[in-house]
């Protein structure tokens, strides 16, 4: 049984890590680090993991042997100090937070205002959406899983852009549900601030800016340029994104269609569907997206739950491909539909 690791274990992401990974056939889950709650047993942290997480938090993942696979599940700026060490220790790691995302180091320190300590694994981690970049991930070392906002958009742009069917500037509405950031609640999220409301926040300095852009730029060898609104929206998971295109010459409903078909028609979690949906894929590590020909305008659609395919459930994907396991396994299993 594969020994896994769980650096940051009391918030969203890594609750939900370990909420997939309890019932995963071929791992174990050793070590659920909290400096904050160790020595207390994860359920009482997590109550919904009672009878199928048996462990206490430990303070570092290094007092744990055994190990595989680890995920570092915390804000950034923490994973580039315990990378390295799991690293030269011959451990695979995938990164949820956004140290590892953006290969060019001016980048990141601009975006996220934060001096990187570890320049050469930033170069050298594979981005991790397995829909565009599966062979990279297969038997890689180190994955940088995408953010949630990114992986809704990057869905629903990267194939237009590769087709080369519509202009380089895309403008993006996107909602979110307070899940998004994080557990720690705040006056923005607090529900008297939030309920019976839509929120626009972070327009123009949102950090998943150039991750998208990097992203599709790299799979579709283009120059994205993206204005992105994002919003927060009174739910609790899901986000969907609308990208609105200029098309380069007249296309037909039908050659959009053949697009999104032709990259996601085999794929076992990415659906191209008529209308998306966020209560469809709740819960699940599905993402549905959807197009649409308006006059001279393209609309792309990506639907996410931005805890699943959008952060844990995609670090699992990422997981099996890095360890050549199945790559649906403990990941098989609908959306709540409601």
């Amino acid at each position: 049984m594969t020994g896994i690791g769980i650096i940051g274990g009391t918030g969203y992401t890594g609750g939900e890590l370990a909420r997939l990974l309890c019932r995963h056939p071929d791992v174990e889950i050793r070590a659920m680090t909290s400096r904050q709650n160790a020595g207390r047993p994860v359920a009482e942290a997590h109550p919904y993991l009672r009878n199928y997480v048996d462990l206490e938090f430990t303070e570092k993942i290094s007092d744990t042997e055994g190990l595989d696979l680890v995920f570092v599940a915390t804000p950034h700026g923490v994973a580039m100090s315990e990378v390295p060490k799991l690293l030269e220790q011959g451990i695979k790691v995938i990164d949820l937070s956004g140290d590892y995302r953006l290969k060019d180091v001016d980048v990141y320190e601009k975006w996220y205002g934060h001096h990187h300590t570890d320049v050469e694994n930033l170069r050298n981690a594979v981005y991790g959406l397995p829909e565009l970049f599966r062979d990279e991930i297969y038997g890689a070392d180190l994955v940088a899983n995408p953010g949630c906002y990114a992986t809704s958009m990057i869905l629903a742009c990267a194939p237009l852009m590769k087709s080369g069917l519509v202009g380089d500037s895309v403008i993006v509405d996107a909602k979110s549900g307070t899940s998004g950031a994080g557990m720690n609640p705040s006056a923005r999220t607090h529900h008297a601030f939030c309920s019976d409301s839509i929120i626009p926040y972070s327009v123009g300095t949102h950090r998943h800016t150039p991750e998208v852009e990097m992203a599709v730029d790299m799979f579709a060898g283009s120059d994205m340029r993206l204005t992105f609104i994002p919003h927060l929206v009174p739910i609790v998971r899901g986000i969907l994104s609308d990208c609105y295109f200029d098309l380069r010459k007249e296309t037909s409903q039908e050659e959009l269609d053949a697009v999104f078909e032709r990259q996601y028609g085999k794929e076992p979690f990415v659906h191209y569907v008529k209308e998306p949906s966020m209560s469809e894929i709740a819960g699940s590590n599905h993402a549905e997206v959807a197009s649409r020909v308006i006059g001279d305008k393209a609309l792309a659609f990506g639907a996410v739950d931005n805890l699943v395919k959008g952060a844990s459930g995609q670090a699992v994907q990422c997981m099996n491909l890095m360890l050549k396991l199945k790559e649906s396994a403990g990941l098989d299993f609908p959306g709540l539909g409601v």
